[in-house]
């Protein structure tokens, strides 16, 4: 008995293209059109391809603003503590916590944003956004159902790139 090397390929088997567009936006209308005729979208993907890095650059970056940011950040974890805290106190003493959290938050915020900046020895002087972004987007049909999918979506005149 010979065993074939090539194992199965289950996603080119059961999958396949319905249409292809420029924008997740326009994926995403055609999977809401299938929805709206009533088609079962439970069978449908959308897959991103060609996938890049896309890196926005926000701002310069200083030791000042990012304490500042540490700050705020800080504050935040602060008042989520404090008010933790306070659920176990009565009184005046809650209002005492809660600030008290804020203000401890920041301070310590500031200073690890300081001296987190500082540690990078200027390297990176920017702030930034990262987001993934693909070139191509593809409505996939599982289970046999590419055909009904790209009838709906022809009446409807959506049929995309492919």
């Amino acid at each position: 008995m010979q065993i074939d090397p090539t194992p199965p390929n289950p996603i080119s088997d059961a999958w396949n293209t319905v249409a292809s567009y420029g924008s997740y936006e326009e994926a995403q209308t055609a999977v809401d059109r299938l929805a709206d005729e009533r088609f079962p979208v439970e069978h449908l993907d959308i897959i991103g391809s060609d996938l890049r890095l896309v890196e926005r650059v926000t701002g310069r970056l200083t030791k000042g603003r990012a304490a500042a940011v540490g700050a705020g950040g800080g504050a935040w974890f602060g008042l989520f503590i404090g008010l933790l805290v306070g659920l176990f106190t009565t009184g005046a003493a809650w209002l005492g916590l809660v600030l008290g959290g804020v203000l401890i938050g920041a301070l310590w915020g500031a200073v690890f944003g300081f001296v987190g900046h500082a540690a990078t020895g200027g390297r990176r002087d920017f702030s930034s956004v990262q987001s993934l972004a693909a070139a191509r987007y593809d409505v996939i049909a599982r289970g046999g159902r590419a055909e009904e999918a790209r009838g709906v979506l022809q009446r409807a005149g959506l049929t995309g790139a492919g």
